[in-house]
């Protein structure tokens, strides 16, 4: 198991409960889970997200490497630091994995994988690479910190010089930029504003305690998976895999048809789904009983079949229990989730739940 020794020491030192996830061992709250949700929607929290994967490639054809490689269209990363969100798909459009990719220059792009998903990614990626002369570089010498909320930006930018701290404060919304030896760029995983940063490992610990020490809270994991799903954002093995496509997990926008030309992998098998209709989609669900939504769960859709919860949890925000599911397309607004083995009433809305600390369904 992974322990990242450069942070593991100083998560157990500020009292967090450390858990596997994905092989590594991770901080999954260091006092209250909801404090800390509440902390990054309503000021700036941090987490420690060193177990993703970040992977450069570099080569004079990287570009026609990703463009064959994502579902998204690279084409469209034109100025340096942009970033695309985008799935990885095999023949069939499974979905391998999703992932940011990062234009640095014509010959270098960098992609954020996931921890669970490392050794499948690096072999994929390297089957493809080589056939194009383009080489991959796991970045281990990197930790990568997530700075979320309101007030994340502006706490983060007090680190930083002034020349430094001027240029991350003008980056737009998915843009990034090398800064002296970080990476910083404006995406995160929870619905909020703020920085993703790419940093020396060795440097993580001292800059986590800045961190604080400007009144950023220590987040967890678990605060993380409640954030991403208030934001109605999927979790790689939960919410989609290997056996399921990107038009029945509410991620159709990121595949890119036009231009028509391009040749990504799993194209044709989603050409031939999008021609005959997807037997299924996401939606987002409500449980207003005193339950909780869990993965797995039925969900029974009246006169036409049924479904499963694929992310499930209480949302601090809403007050109730909110999640995301799997279910037949011809499924509308009335369903039922069977919570140990009684069916509750759901409501069927569309994600988001909150964006920007903001609630945006009724409830």
């Amino acid at each position: 198991m992974g322990r990242h020794t450069c942070l593991y020491d100083l998560h157990l030192a500020l009292g967090a409960r450390m858990v596997d996830f994905g092989g590594w061992d991770m901080p999954v709250a260091y006092g209250s889970q909801i404090d800390e949700h509440h902390a990054v929607r309503r000021a700036a929290g941090v987490f420690d997200v060193s177990h993703m994967c970040v992977v450069d490639l570099t080569g004079a054809r990287v570009r026609d490497l990703l463009s064959h490689l994502l579902a998204n269209d690279v084409g469209r990363l034109t100025g340096s630091g942009r970033a695309l969100y985008s799935c990885m798909l095999n023949d069939h459009g499974g979905v391998i994995d999703d992932l940011i990719v990062y234009f640095l220059s014509e010959n270098h792009f960098r992609l954020v994988v996931n921890a669970g998903t490392r050794d499948k990614d690096l072999a994929w990626i390297g089957a493809h690479a080589e056939r194009l002369e383009v080489k991959p570089l796991e970045r281990r010498d990197l930790a990568m910190l997530a700075v979320q909320g309101p007030q994340a930006r502006e706490r983060c930018a007090t680190l930083m010089g002034s020349e430094a701290a001027c240029t991350a404060m003008g980056l737009r919304p998915f843009f990034g930029a090398q800064l002296g030896e970080w990476f910083v760029a404006r995406t995160g995983y929870t619905g909020e504003d703020g920085f993703e940063i790419m940093l020396p490992a060795g440097e993580a610990g001292s800059v986590w305690q800045r961190l604080n020490a400007a009144g950023v809270r220590s987040c967890g994991l678990g605060a993380r998976d409640t954030l991403r799903l208030e934001a109605g954002l999927n979790l790689y093995g939960n919410d989609m895999d290997e056996q399921t496509h990107p038009l029945e997990s509410g991620l159709g926008w990121t595949v890119a048809f036009d231009p028509p030309g391009r040749d990504f992998i799993g194209r044709a098998a989603l050409e031939r789904i999008r021609a005959h209709g997807s037997e299924r989609r996401q939606i987002g669900l409500v449980l207003d009983e005193r339950a909780v939504l869990r993965s797995h769960q039925r969900v029974l859709v009246p006169g036409v079949g049924d479904g499963e919860v694929t992310s499930g949890t209480f949302s601090p925000m809403l007050s109730r229990s909110i999640g995301l599911a799997r279910v037949p397309s011809a499924t509308t607004d009335s369903v039922q989730v069977e919570v140990r083995g009684r069916p509750l009433p759901a409501r069927v809305v569309q994600p988001p739940f909150v964006r920007h600390g903001r609630v945006l369904i009724s409830i």
